[in-house]
């Protein structure tokens, strides 16, 4: 991560109020991610804090090296996807016989 580019990362505090989510990820991604905060020895809550909060000023969040780690961690955890399948993810849910539950609903 580029927490290098933070000039208030070590020497302000800024109050917050973290509160709990529940939410669903596809499996392989969320490994990936787990994998890259044990990495960097933050909280997966932090490491989703700092990539939204990259995502949200447009700029990456991610070194070259990171990047190259990330592809490292995609190809342990059978992540064999990438961003060109946004949005088309199908869920097979247990019980719904068949059905498909896709990540837009």
């Amino acid at each position: 991560m580029k927490l290098e580019e933070n000039p208030h990362a070590l020497d302000s505090n800024i109050p917050i109020e973290r509160v709990q989510i529940g939410v669903r990820m596809e499996k392989r991604m969320l490994k990936v991610l787990k994998a890259l905060a044990e990495y960097f020895d933050i909280s997966l809550g932090d490491l989703l804090e700092g990539m939204t909060l990259h995502a949200f000023d447009n700029k990456t969040p991610f070194s070259k090296e990171t990047l190259q780690r990330v592809e490292q961690l995609k190809e342990v955890y059978g992540m064999d996807y990438d961003v060109s399948v946004s949005h088309q993810f199908t869920e097979h849910l247990p019980g719904t016989e068949g059905r498909k539950t896709s990540s837009k609903e």
